[in-house]
C-alpha cells in the first residue's frame, strides 16, 4: 500500500506521520499493495483539524472519509476507523453481488426540480466522470456518502446523475435526447 501525506496550513511531522503509517498497516490485509492511500490534513480557521482520506480501489470505485476535531490525532483516528468501515462494508457488498446478483434491476424515478431566484453558485468543482453501471453507481455513491454521483452509463454512454430521495430511495436522472 502507497501512503500520500499532504497538509495545509500546518506542517506533517514524524510523530504525526508513525501515527498514520501504525493505523493504516491493519488497513493493508483488505488492499491490493499497489492501492494508494491519500491523506490530507488541514487547519482550518477555528482551530478545527480536517483529515479527509481517499482510497481509490479501483473499478471506478473511490473510498472517501472525513473527520473534524480540534485534536490531530482524534481527527486521524475517526478518518481512518471509517476508511477501515468503508473498505470492509465494499468488500462485502461486492462478495454479495457476485453470489446473489444483488441489483439485477434499477428501478427508474423522475421528479421534477424546482428552481430557487435566491440561489447562487458558491463553489465550482470539476471531477473525472468515468463509464460505470448504475449498480457499480450505486456502490460508488454510497462509499462516497454523497447524496448523488454523476456518471456515464455504461450501456447508454450517456451522463447520468443518482441521487439519494427524501424517501431514502434512489432516483436516477437520465437525460434524453
Amino acid at each position: 500500500m502507497k501512503l500520500t501525506i499532504n497538509a495545509r496550513n500546518m506542517s506533517v511531522t514524524p510523530g504525526i506521520t508513525q501515527r498514520i503509517e501504525k493505523k493504516t498497516q491493519t488497513m493493508s490485509r483488505y488492499l491490493l499493495p499497489e492501492t494508494e492511500l491519500q491523506v490530507r490534513m488541514r487547519k482550518e480557521k477555528n482551530d478545527n483539524r480536517v483529515v479527509e482520506i481517499t482510497v481509490p480501489m479501483g473499478n471506478n470505485v473511490i473510498l472517501r472519509s472525513e473527520a473534524v476535531d480540534q485534536n490531530l490525532f482524534v481527527a486521524i483516528d475517526q478518518a481512518l476507523a471509517k476508511t477501515e468501515r468503508q473498505i470492509r462494508k465494499h468488500r462485502t457488498k461486492l462478495a454479495k453481488r457476485i453470489r446473489e446478483d444483488a441489483f439485477t434491476e434499477m428501478p427508474e424515478f423522475y421528479e421534477e426540480e424546482q428552481e430557487e431566484e435566491d440561489r447562487k453558485i458558491v463553489r465550482h468543482k470539476t471531477f473525472p466522470v468515468r463509464p460505470m453501471s448504475v449498480e457499480d453507481a450505486i456502490i460508488q455513491m454510497e462509499m462516497l456518502g454523497h447524496n448523488f454521483f454523476a456518471f456515464v452509463n455504461i450501456d447508454t454512454e450517456r451522463t447520468n446523475v443518482l441521487y439519494l430521495r427524501k424517501d431514502g430511495n434512489l432516483g436516477l436522472l437520465e437525460p434524453e435526447a
